[in-house]
C-alpha cells in the first residue's frame, strides 16, 4: 500500500511535467548515445590493434640502382649476409617468418596493387626494392631489427609496417575522444536539467508537502516519488540510447560497413549487448544522485 501511494505520487508528478520529462528523456537519450558510440569506437580500435599490429610485418628493403646508397645497388652477397642475419640465434628468437621478394615480384605486386592507375606503367623493376618481410614473434621488439640491419651493406632502410598504421589509430582515438567530450557535456546537462525537473515539480505541488509535513511524513517518503520520476525518464532515455547502439551496430556497421571494407573485422551484436547494461546503469545512477540532491537541497529550505 505504501508503494502505491509513492507511485501513485510520482505518476502524478510525471503528468504535470511531462514537457519536462520529455526534455529529461531526450537529454538522456543523446548523451548515453554518444557514450554508447565512444565506448564501441575504443572497443573498435582496441580489436583492430591487435587485428593488424600481429599481421604488420617488418620490411628490410635493399639497395636498388637508383638509391642514394653509399655502395649502389645490394650485391647478392649483402642479401645473402642480410638472410645469415636473420637467420642468426641472435636475431632468429624474434622472428617467427622471413619471406624474401626479389624485384621482379615485387614488380607483380605493385601492378596488381595499382592496377588501372596511370603510374603503373611509369615504373620498372628496377625502381622497387628487394625486400626481406619479416613478421616477428612480438611486433612490438621491431627496434631489434632495425639496430642490428640498418648499417649493414646494402640495406637501404628497416621499416616498421606500424608506422604507417599508427596516424590512422591516433584519428580514430581524436574521434573516440572527442565523443567522449560531447558525451560528458550532455550528461552534465542531463543531471541539470533532472534537476530543474524536480525542483519545478517540488515548487507545484508545495502545498501537499506542507501538508505531508504536518502529518508527520518522513524526509525519505516525500523524496522518494521525485527521485522516481527522475529515474523513470532517465531509464526511458536509456532505453532508447541502448536501442540505437544495436542499432548502429546492426544496419550501420554491419549492413553498411562491412559490406564495404570486407579486410576489417567490426565490433559484433555481443560488444553492442554489454555497451547496453552500462548504459542503463550510468543513466538510472546519475538521475538518482541528482534528483536525490535536488529535492533534499529544496525540503531544507
Amino acid at each position: 500500500m505504501r508503494f502505491a501511494l509513492i507511485w501513485s505520487e510520482a505518476a502524478s508528478g510525471l503528468r504535470r511535467n511531462v514537457s519536462m520529462v520529455v526534455s529529461v528523456i531526450l537529454v538522456t537519450f543523446i548523451s548515453l548515445t554518444f557514450v554508447g558510440a565512444a565506448i564501441l569506437l575504443q572497443m573498435q580500435i582496441g580489436q583492430m590493434k591487435g587485428y593488424w599490429y600481429d599481421k604488420a610485418q617488418v620490411a628490410v628493403y635493399m639497395c636498388t640502382a637508383t638509391d642514394n646508397c653509399a655502395d649502389g645497388e645490394a650485391t647478392p652477397a649483402q642479401i645473402a649476409a642480410v638472410k645469415a642475419q636473420l637467420q642468426a640465434p641472435t636475431l632468429s628468437k624474434y622472428i617467427e617468418k622471413v619471406s624474401f621478394e626479389n624485384q621482379k615480384q615485387a614488380y607483380e605486386h605493385f601492378k596488381q596493387q595499382f592496377k588501372g592507375n596511370p603510374v603503373a606503367d611509369s615504373v620498372t623493376p628496377e625502381y622497387l626494392n628487394q625486400t626481406f618481410w619479416v613478421n616477428l614473434k612480438d611486433p612490438s621488439q621491431s627496434d631489434v631489427l632495425s639496430e642490428s640491419l640498418s648499417n649493414s651493406p646494402g640495406v637501404q632502410s628497416v621499416m616498421d609496417q606500424r608506422r604507417y598504421l599508427d596516424p590512422i589509430f591516433n584519428i580514430l582515438n581524436a574521434a573516440s575522444y572527442t565523443a567522449i567530450g560531447i558525451a560528458a557535456l550532455m550528461l552534465v546537462a542531463a543531471v541539470m536539467l533532472i534537476a530543474t525537473t524536480i525542483r519545478l515539480s517540488a515548487i507545484s505541488r508545495r502545498r501537499e508537502l506542507g501538508i505531508m509535513r504536518l502529518v508527520g511524513a518522513s524526509n525519505r517518503f516525500i523524496r522518494t516519488p521525485f527521485i522516481l520520476e527522475g529515474v523513470f525518464a532517465a531509464f526511458i532515455g536509456s532505453l532508447l540510447a541502448g536501442a540505437a547502439v544495436v542499432g548502429i551496430v546492426q544496419f550501420f556497421v554491419h549492413g553498411y560497413l562491412a559490406a564495404r571494407i570486407p579486410s576489417i573485422a567490426f565490433v559484433g551484436a555481443d560488444s553492442a549487448f554489454v555497451v547496453v547494461p552500462a548504459l542503463l546503469v550510468v543513466g538510472i545512477v546519475l538521475a538518482a544522485i541528482s534528483a536525490n540532491v535536488a529535492i533534499s537541497r529544496y525540503l531544507k529550505v
